[in-house]
């Protein structure tokens, strides 16, 4: 069953409209292409090639794409779409017929009676893209102009001419580019036909694409232009009615064996391959199995794989693996990589934490957070509710459960950033400047979303962490009593303080008792493990829904708070203050659709409601970015993609929902007819 996203000029009346929706490729180590469904670069990441220096880390943009110029007779055709800052946009797109994305993008040109496919591939597990062509030439001789963009620089920055200097080397047909910058790098560029042509003739502007401006960029604050190295055209002289093949590899590792076309099929089949083995015969299961695949990727220093929180920028945040965990790993049967996923942060714990995030210069993790812990064993607990052989749970009493002991002395006991469980058995967390939890908001000495004292989701995760502990500890022969001790303490002082009788559902943090809606509260009632009396799992459940829902996710506060933020848009500061006051957040929504379906004890109805709730991202899937969820999005009119345009745990937590939630209870006749 083939996945084939197709777009077509209706879906590109303008330069703008067509770059809103783009693609993304993962090369599992924490390197990517991607781009806009017309070609045009509409934000900084953008590029054929951002490679993984050290994965998942240190990435660099060093191949931006190629850019095509056909000539038949006297009359010349650019394919290039891209807007610039002080001088007329390129419209390619207007040749461009039809844009289709198989697990991989394709462009379809037509020319005349000239017929351009245009294919862009990863070789996956390397630093290597490929960029092939199938050209079926019209009745008159043609030549085929190919200007590759090339660069060096962190993903997301920003490149003036000066910062593009390259040792260069030329033969045959390779290019070889060594930047400036770091004399160790050797980036390679292969031509498999044509003529490499030295721009340098024309003079030295004809060396750099410059002063492209980016939309998306500019809308969130920067008002720069990027630049590109440009030092060769590749020329390529077509025959009448000549049907050529031929392909680009550019790559900051050694070349590829194979030819271009054999490491797009590979990819393409890879994909196919995870998709079966996941098992899904429903075709949005499906997509959102494929979706899943560029977050799990190689983490150099621990040798094991780990899970990117986000593209394009994101690197691996241990609270977004936990939560993305399940659907991204468990769901899909990728169960080998998710023993590593669970070894990797266990490797990493330091007094009781997990990282919070690992930075980009591969130092020191960072462990500013009390919930990754938490959330580290509900991703334990869910991996042996889906394996569950005796060899995993040998895995986990090996490997895992001497780490499980000491989250929870160290939660008891206390640890950094005033992480303390208190004489009520709950826990605290948080003080002054620190944003422990996942709103974690701060702008210099401002703290935007203050969650100090105890948060209701720490309370909720912390009882289901104890109660997993009890009952591994007695699968280990080991005595649960302490742990079911103290999980009844806190099951008391939950029912106790936590039930707001104004709003009639739960304090988002106690003891100043914070009464904000937000959508926190859900994991009390979607855990595995949870302390509330049915009656007000409901009313939850309702508050959320009524206050929370925004079709493509919770809202991360009520619509009817004064404070409420209804536009995540704008500079940095604007945003951040919007981030987590009321900006729509796809992956609460996994817990929603769990707890709704819990509370009405998976009644046809209520499923049939979480179905309607899931399919209206099959939309989403169309749009922003093709077969991702996005991470964010406005609090009113919950439309268009905001912060990463594919995010771990949007992704994560809709499948992860959807295949445990309403697939299984589905009645024989209501399956989705998703999908296209």
């Amino acid at each position: 069953m083939e996945q084939v996203y197709a777009f077509g000029r209706g879906d590109w009346k303008s330069i703008e409209e067509g770059n809103e929706r783009e693609w993304l490729l993962g090369n599992g180590l924490g390197g990517y292409a991607n781009h806009s469904i017309i070609g045009g670069g509409y934000r900084l990441y953008h590029g054929y090639l951002t490679a993984a220096e050290v994965a998942p880390v240190k990435r660099y943009l060093v191949f931006t794409r190629t850019q095509e110029q056909i000539t038949i007779g006297d009359r010349a055709y650019d394919l290039t779409s891209q807007e610039y800052a002080n001088k007329p946009s390129k419209h390619g797109q207007h040749y461009l017929q039809r844009f289709t994305f198989a697990h991989i993008p394709t462009y379809h040109y037509q020319v005349e009676d000239i017929r351009i496919h245009k294919t862009i591939a990863l070789d996956y597990g390397h630093n290597t893209a490929v960029v092939c062509y199938d050209i079926q030439n019209g009745q008159e001789a043609s030549s085929l102009n190919v200007v590759p963009l090339f660069n060096y620089r962190s993903a997301g920055e920003h490149s003036s001419r000066s910062d593009l200097q390259f040792d260069l080397r030329q033969q045959d047909r390779l290019l070889e580019l060594v930047p400036h910058q770091n004399k160790d790098m050797n980036i390679q560029f292969f031509a498999s036909h044509g003529t490499f042509v030295s721009r340098a003739e024309q003079g030295e502007d004809a060396l750099y694409e410059e002063e492209h401006s980016y939309r998306f960029d500019n809308r969130t604050g920067f008002k720069g232009t990027d630049s590109h190295f440009t030092p060769y055209d590749i020329r390529i002289e077509l025959a009448p009615n000549e049907h050529a093949t031929f392909y680009f590899v550019c790559t900051t590792e050694t070349l590829p064996e194979v030819n271009g076309f054999d490491i797009a099929r590979a990819y393409q089949k890879r994909m196919r391959e995870l998709v079966e083995q996941a098992g899904y015969e429903d075709v949005f299961a499906r997509h959102l199995v494929a979706a899943a695949d560029p977050f799990i990727v190689d983490r150099q220093s621990t040798g094991l794989k780990t899970i990117l929180a986000g593209f394009p920028w994101f690197t691996d945040w241990g609270r977004d693996t936990m939560i993305a965990f399940q659907g991204l790993t468990l769901a899909t049967k990728r169960f080998a990589e998710a023993r590593e996923i669970l070894e990797s942060f266990s490797k990493y714990e330091q007094n009781g934490l997990i990282p919070n995030m690992f930075p980009d210069a591969n130092t020191e993790p960072l462990y500013n957070t009390v919930d990754a812990s938490m959330w580290y064993f509900h991703s334990v607990d869910q991996y042996l509710a889906y394996t569950g052989a005796e060899e995993d749970y040998a895995f986990i009493r090996e490997r895992i459960y001497p780490t499980l002991k000491k989250i929870i002395r160290a939660y008891r006991e206390g640890t950094a950033f005033s992480i303390q469980m208190d004489e009520d058995g709950l826990i605290m967390a948080g003080d002054g400047l620190d944003q422990v939890t996942w709103m974690d908001v701060r702008v210099d000495d401002w703290v935007v979303t203050p969650r100090h004292g105890k948060p209701v989701e720490i309370s909720a995760l912390w009882y289901n962490a104890l109660c997993v502990m009890a009952g591994l500890a007695e699968r280990f022969g080991e005595d649960s009593g302490e742990y079911r001790d103290l999980a009844a303490r806190v099951h008391q002082s939950f029912n106790e303080k936590f039930w707001n009788t104004e709003t009639q559902c739960l304090y988002d943090v106690i003891d100043e008792n914070d009464g904000k809606i937000r959508p926190n509260q859900i994991w009390a009632v979607s855990l595995p493990h949870t302390m509330l009396p049915r009656e007000k799992e409901k009313q939850v459940v309702q508050a959320v829904y009524k206050h929370l829902y925004a079709t493509y996710g919770l809202r991360s506060l009520s619509f009817m708070d004064e404070a409420y933020k209804p536009i995540y848009l704008g500079e940095l500061m604007d945003r951040d203050a919007a981030y987590h006051m009321g900006t729509t957040w796809a992956f609460p929504l996994g817990g929603f659709i769990t707890a709704y379906c819990k509370v009405h004890d998976y009644a046809e109805e209520a499923v049939q409601t979480a179905r309607e709730m899931c399919a209206v991202f099959e939309d989403h899937l169309r749009d922003g970015c093709i077969n991702g969820i996005a991470e964010i999005f406005d609090g009113d009119f919950s439309s268009v993609s905001r912060g990463c345009y594919s995010q771990a745990w949007s992704v994560g937590e809709i499948l992860r929902a959807y295949v445990e939630d309403v697939l299984p209870h589905l009645q024989p006749h209501s399956h989705m007819k998703t999908g296209r």
